[in-house]
C-alpha cells in the first residue's frame, strides 16, 4: 500500500509496563513497514512518559500501544493526558491487545483511536492508520 504524502507515515509501536509478550507488536511493526511506513519500535517495559517523549522526539504521526497485561485503563488515559500536555493533539493514539469491548468504548470516548483485538487483519490496521493520518495530518 502506498500513500500520497510527501514522506512516509511515522508510527511508534510500544509495549508499556511489565508485559513481556511482544510477538503481536513485532508483527504489527513489520506489517506497517511492509506498507511503506516508518516504524520506531521502543521494545519492552516502556512507561507512558517514555512513549510520549519518544513520540515527540521522533515526530510521529501515530502511536500504537500493544497491551496484554490488563493495564489498558491506566496506560491509555495516562498517554492521552501526556499528549495533551505536550500539545500533541494531532498524533493518533491507537493500539490493541486483550481489551474488553466495554473498555474499548470508554477509551475511545476519552480520545483513543480504534483499538484492535487479537486476530484483526493487519491490512485493516494499515488502512485505519493511513486513512486517519491522511485526514488529520498535513505533510
Amino acid at each position: 500500500m502506498s500513500n500520497t504524502f510527501n514522506r512516509p507515515i511515522r508510527v511508534l509501536v510500544a509495549k508499556v509496563g511489565l508485559d513481556g509478550h511482544d510477538r503481536g507488536a513485532r508483527i504489527i511493526a513489520t506489517s506497517l513497514r511492509d506498507a511503506g511506513m516508518e516504524v520506531i519500535y521502543t521494545g519492552l517495559r516502556q512507561t507512558p512518559e517514555m512513549v510520549v517523549n519518544t513520540a515527540l522526539q521522533e515526530d510521529v504521526d501515530a502511536i500504537g500501544i500493544s497491551i496484554l497485561s490488563g493495564a489498558h485503563m491506566t496506560v491509555f488515559p495516562r498517554i492521552i493526558k501526556l499528549l495533551r500536555e505536550k500539545e500533541m493533539d494531532d498524533v493518533l493514539l491507537t493500539g490493541g491487545g486483550i481489551i474488553p469491548h466495554e473498555d474499548m468504548v470508554a477509551l475511545k470516548q476519552s480520545g483513543v483511536g480504534e483499538l484492535f483485538p487479537p486476530g484483526t487483519s493487519t491490512q485493516d490496521i494499515v488502512a485505519y492508520i493511513t486513512d486517519w493520518v491522511h485526514e488529520h495530518r498535513n505533510f
